[in-house]
């Protein structure tokens, strides 16, 4: 693997290999120092364009215990906020023989050109309205564990229903846990009113709907997307008390739950719109486990493609 770009870039194998380096990364976690070597002499560059609390501490966290020498820039106060270009950045950065680039901007694409610029391995971290493949990996890994506390040998999602309800059309994090959780094997289904499904839906592997409480009590898990308001310039609802009576997992809805099915949200949450309090801190939901997830599996992905033959620290313990 050179880059990942994208969730369409793993087979299920690939998938798999992730999340159970992530396992083992995992461990670390749990352990007084948490530090391995793997990465020593490999420098990561976190460039984000884009505010981010998770992805970006995360990020710089899995770096870190793993040795690589770790930079984080923003765009603000950057050179960027000056007027230089995207391309200029990344080759400037670059330039100083960095070894990795994980970058999140507002642009479509944006991770995917740069790719194409430099010699550094690229990792998406989020771009613009199209994807977020780290995430759905973490959230995959959430969804594993969860499903082997019935079933400790199940590998695939194959026989489950995820369902993946709010504002679809603005996330990325959607996109790419659709891409994913199909390659695992999960029947997805999406939820969301009519304007807030993207167009050209039809088209993807998925099933849709427009009636929430109809699909819940299918669903193995239900992931709440966040209602990104910052992106929205038009009325895509009449009010947000409308949205919460058709499209909120409420305390209400909650009894409409496969018992143990599982609640899931990426973050950042807007509590009494898109999924109540009383979701939020269920014992079912995964939130919480999705967040401490993040460091594993961005660990397990740096080490993918850092670690190889030529990595300086290869083999040690």
């Amino acid at each position: 693997m050179r880059h990942l770009l994208s969730a369409a870039d793993l087979g299920r194998g690939e998938t798999t290999q992730i999340l159970d380096l992530a396992e083992e990364m995992a461990q670390v976690q749990a352990r007084p120092v948490k530090k391995l070597p793997a990465l020593r002499g490999r420098t990561v560059v976190n460039l984000f364009f884009e505010d981010s609390t998770r992805t970006r501490s995360s990020f710089e966290l899995a770096g870190k215990w793993l040795s690589a020498d770790v930079i984080n820039v923003s765009a603000k106060g950057s050179s960027v906020s000056k007027g230089e270009s995207l391309r200029d950045t990344v080759l400037t950065v670059a330039a100083m023989g960095v070894d990795a680039l994980v970058i999140r901007h507002h642009a479509s694409g944006a991770p995917a050109q740069a790719s194409q610029w430099v010699d550094a391995h690229v990792i998406n971290a989020g771009d613009g309205t199209h994807e977020h493949p780290t995430q759905a990996l973490l959230d995959a890994f959430t969804l594993r564990r969860h499903f082997r506390v019935t079933e400790p040998d199940r590998t695939t999602f194959d026989g489950k229903v995820v369902v993946i309800a709010g504002d679809v059309t603005h996330s990325r994090v959607a996109r790419s846990n659709v891409l994913l959780l199909r390659t695992l094997g999960a029947e997805v289904v999406l939820v969301a009113p009519p304007t807030l499904m993207p167009s050209g839906v039809d088209s993807w592997p998925v099933a849709t709907s427009s009636d929430f409480d109809e699909v819940l009590p299918e669903a193995d898990a239900v992931m709440m997307l966040r209602v990104q308001r910052e992106r929205m310039s038009g009325g895509y609802f009449p009010t947000p008390r409308e949205y919460t009576v058709g499209y909120g997992l409420t305390r209400e809805r909650l009894g409409r739950l496969k018992p143990g099915a599982a609640i899931c949200h990426p973050g950042p949450m807007n509590r009494g719109l898109e999924i109540s309090a009383d979701a939020a801190d269920a014992a079912n939901s995964l939130i919480l486990d999705q967040v401490a997830a993040g460091v594993a599996v961005r660990m397990s992905v740096l080490y993918e493609l850092l670690g190889g033959e030529d990595s300086p620290a290869r083999g040690e313990n």
